[in-house]
């Protein structure tokens, strides 16, 4: 077991490059998950308009998109 007062050990030390891999996988995660949190947050934006138009005993809430001639 390591002691507190025991200098690090070279092999313990992590390098440049090391520290430079591990900010870009933090990265990555990060912007998956803000851009996972856009998207859900979208989704329910959209489901709540849905679910007032059909309250509002309205029809063709969801219209079906044709495409452009």
């Amino acid at each position: 077991m390591d002691h507190p007062t025991e200098p690090a050990r070279e092999d313990d030390v992590p390098s440049a490059s090391d520290r430079r891999l591990a900010n870009i996988a933090l990265l990555i995660i990060l912007l998956i998950l803000v851009g996972g949190g856009i998207w859900l947050a979208n989704a329910m934006f959209e489901q709540r308009r849905l679910d007032d138009c059909l309250a509002q005993g309205r029809r063709n809430c969801a219209p079906i998109e044709s495409p452009q001639r």
